[in-house]
């Protein structure tokens, strides 16, 4: 479905990943949370998370996982926004969100997050979405809140040690569940 982008030229459409957009998806998920491009936008961790936010192998496990999508979102035939959206039972989890960082702060994030939300009604007619953030990006939790999502207070362990997920800059990661209801 395309929709025309508010405050910018150029349609935007949606559509889902195949294993040649991966090369492009890497940097896009990268400049969205790390590094020095990062903080163009606000949705940077680079405070919080060093080093790599993803990787080749974890972008073509979420293209080519069952009951798993990769939406892509393009304006004039470059990708600017990416989300995973994964079937599980009653609920769509929703991860992996990335507008490339000169974008953000204009309502795009937004239109794909509704976007998301249709999408996962359409395609699994789920009763709710959830996603992991990590539990001090109060701006980005009051963000989703502002949209419907609320905080359960069901944490989950940051991988410390693992270095596909970055390296923390800080010993009190953890990630918190938020679920929004959907239809």
């Amino acid at each position: 479905m395309d929709t025309a982008a508010p405050q910018h030229t150029g349609r935007i459409t949606y559509r889902d990943a195949v294993l040649d957009d991966v090369p492009a998806l890497v940097p896009l998920v990268q400049s969205a949370y790390r590094g020095d491009s990062s903080k163009v936008g606000w949705t940077t961790e680079a405070h919080l998370l060093q080093g790599q936010r993803t990787d080749a192998a974890s972008v073509e496990a979420v293209v080519t996982a069952p009951g798993s999508r990769l939406m892509v979102v393009e304006r004039d035939g470059g990708i600017i926004a990416c989300c995973q959206l994964e079937h599980r039972g009653e609920a769509a989890y929703f991860g992996m969100f990335a507008v490339r960082p000169e974008l953000q702060g204009a309502g795009l994030g937004r239109q794909i997050l509704a976007e998301a939300e249709r999408r996962v009604l359409e395609l699994w007619d789920v009763r709710e979405m959830h996603m992991v953030v990590i539990s001090v990006r109060e701006e980005l939790i009051a963000w989703y809140e502002r949209r419907g999502y609320r905080r359960t207070g069901r944490m989950s362990p940051f991988p410390y040690g693992d270095e596909r997920f970055g390296v923390p800059q800080r010993d009190d990661l953890q990630f918190e569940l938020l679920v929004k209801e959907l239809g």
